[in-house]
């Protein structure tokens, strides 16, 4: 039996409710900023190093709610946290990510996430992979999350 892998990550929705995805560069998905925390970082501070390191957002922790610990894949789990930012307090221009990995194609080092953008709840499944779109329809519904954040 493997072990199971924990990514920690940021449920970010906007005053619509619509929720925060990044583009995993050189992939056809977008993805919640989210990543594998760091020997002895606490889920929080993963979570909120994972959302600087990929999107530039900065928040603070006592903004974040914790969710819990989801089943995500075969091999892995979520440790997710959500926030809702104000009006006007995120520019996704202004996003950018500086965790670099190696390209497939050609080795150069290139940033794990290339574009942002906000998505409704009932879009999600045009933009995310299968494995999040299911955690989204089956166990944490956004639409909850956005009445009780």
């Amino acid at each position: 039996m493997s072990k199971r892998t924990v990514s920690c990550g940021v449920v970010l929705l906007d005053p619509q409710g619509r929720v925060l995805l990044a583009h995993a560069t050189d992939t056809s998905h977008w993805d919640i900023p989210k990543g594998q925390g760091e020997t002895g970082e606490a889920p929080i501070d993963a979570a909120l190093r994972e959302l600087r390191e990929e999107t530039n957002i900065v928040l603070a922790p006592e903004r974040l709610k914790d969710l819990g610990r989801f089943v995500y894949r075969r091999d892995k789990d979520l440790h997710l946290f959500a926030a809702r930012i104000d009006e006007g307090e995120v520019d996704l221009a202004s996003c950018t990510c500086t965790s670099m990995f190696p390209s497939r194609r050609d080795g150069s080092m290139i940033p794990e996430m290339d574009a942002f953008c906000w998505v409704a709840p009932a879009e999600l499944e045009r933009y995310a992979s299968r494995s999040l779109a299911r955690l989204f329809d089956t166990t944490l519904s956004l639409g909850e999350l956005h009445r009780t954040l």
